[in-house]
């Protein structure tokens, strides 16, 4: 079982308002820290491993339709997939359909990695969830689900 949080470390924010925020923050830039290292093998920097995984397992996509699967940006993606296709893991075209769409496909050099990336993020969850049962894993999806939806409705 892990250690619970201090109250100190629960308060422990820049202004001393926003803990959840703080937290949300917290864990987010450990989580994300984590994935690079479990992905420096692969070469990939985080986040390109989602388009990568998005093209595996759904197959060629518009660009936009990528931004969306990946929850990101269009000048980010638009980064990560130049960076992608300068390493030969992707390719772009035109679409046949609207020549103002770019189609984004996964070559087979990108297949290599495949394997290599689905480990790092089977360990990516297993480091995440130690000490975790499943009653609790789920009460933590089911509330980052409710942030998820409620910061979603702010946003708009």
């Amino acid at each position: 079982m892990r250690e619970q949080p201090t109250e100190s470390r629960e308060q422990a924010t820049p202004t001393g308002a926003g803990p959840v925020s703080h937290a949300i923050f917290r864990v987010a830039r450990l989580h994300r820290a984590l994935a690079g290292r479990l992905l420096r093998d692969t070469g990939l920097h985080t986040g390109q491993e989602l388009i990568l995984m998005a093209l595996w397992d759904h197959g060629p996509q518009r660009q936009v339709d990528l931004v969306a699967a990946v929850e990101t940006d269009a000048p980010t993606m638009a980064r990560s997939i130049a960076r992608l296709e300068k390493s030969g893991l992707v390719h772009r075209s035109a679409s046949p359909d609207d020549r103002r769409a770019v189609i984004v496909e996964a070559t087979e050099a990108s297949l290599a990695l495949r394997a290599k990336v689905v480990d790092a993020w089977a360990d990516l969850e297993r480091l995440t969830t130690a000490g975790l049962d499943p009653a609790q894993q789920a009460e933590i999806l089911a509330s980052l689900g409710l942030l998820e939806s409620v910061l979603s409705e702010a946003g708009r």
